[in-house]
């Protein structure tokens, strides 16, 4: 039996090349998508702690241990004792390991570029404004605190 295609079918295409394309960018930098992950919430969060790490990363914090180990091990990230106190470690980036996760959003708008090159200036804003429309409702997932339904 063939697949009729439905009206998203087309976007999850669009998401794909999206998503195939970031993971190449990782890639090329020997990084796991975690570490990716962990090393741009860094970079955006300097000093996070742990539990906060594992918030974002919506993982466990004994598995963001293991990813931090390893991004410490390439000395992409360090751990520092806050006011000498043994038992509340910050975390920073450091230098070695934003440089290597820099450029990661030109590189990304320069693939959602190569996705609307068919596309004229007045069709790519009828598309966002569709694309608006369609999502207006939806949750964000890259909202944190979402709110509560009563």
């Amino acid at each position: 039996m063939e697949h009729a295609e439905g009206p998203l079918d087309r976007l999850r295409i669009i998401h794909w090349a999206q998503v195939q394309a970031g993971q190449e960018w990782i890639r090329t930098r020997g990084l796991s998508l975690q570490q990716a992950f962990v090393l741009s919430y860094l970079a955006e969060h300097p000093g996070a702690i742990q539990r906060d790490i594992a918030q974002a990363t919506r993982t466990s914090a004994a598995n963001v241990s293991g990813v931090l180990r390893g991004l410490q091990a390439r000395n992409l990230v360090e751990r520092r004792y806050e006011d000498g106190d043994e038992r509340s470690k910050r975390v920073f980036a450091t230098d070695a390991g934003v440089e290597l996760i820099a450029g990661r959003d030109e590189a990304m708008a320069a693939v959602d570029e190569s996705i609307l090159a068919p596309l004229t200036k007045p069709e790519r804003a009828a598309f966002r404004k569709l694309l608006g429309k369609i999502t207006a409702g939806l949750p964000d997932p890259g909202d944190q605190n979402p709110p509560k339904e009563s």
